[in-house]
């Protein structure tokens, strides 16, 4: 019997781009859906990947629902509550809502990946991408968003 194999090349093509996303005093969550959106279209992939990660370990990435705001809050509360700030912790170097935010970021994630077809970020009707600040003050975070794709 001969078995026969026949490898095919598939040309790829990849981006990778650093951008800032600013956290400010109106909540822990920015959307950063056209943001990475943005990567993916100037990537010219049309079906493929796109990771997400926030260079920080005080801050974390989620993909959540984005017509009831309500769910943001929610997710709030019950982190607050699972990582209370307080005087209780050795790291506190930067304050009380120091090492909370590094407990916060443990829990939850530091990259997403996500699909990409049509040449479009293909995320569900209700989806977003949210950077989730978890320390109190304003931050700006890095993100590093990677397309890969034909």
């Amino acid at each position: 019997m001969r078995v026969h194999r026949e490898v095919v090349v598939v040309p790829t093509r990849s981006s990778h781009e650093d951008a800032r996303a600013a956290h400010h005093e109106h909540g822990p969550f920015v959307d950063v859906t056209s943001l990475v959106r943005g990567v993916v279209t100037r990537s010219q992939v049309q079906t493929g990947v796109v990771t997400v990660f926030v260079q920080h370990t005080s801050a974390s990435l989620v993909i959540q629902e984005n017509a009831d705001p309500r769910v943001l809050d929610d997710l709030q509360r019950w982190l607050e509550k699972l990582a209370p700030e307080g005087a209780h912790y050795a790291h506190d170097d930067e304050g009380p809502d120091d090492m909370p935010a590094h407990l916060r970021a443990s829990v939850t994630r530091s990259s997403e990946t996500l699909p990409v077809e049509g040449g479009t970020l293909d995320l569900g009707t209700w989806q977003a991408v949210y950077l989730w600040e978890h320390r109190r003050r304003p931050h700006e975070r890095r993100l590093v968003v990677t397309v890969l794709g034909v």
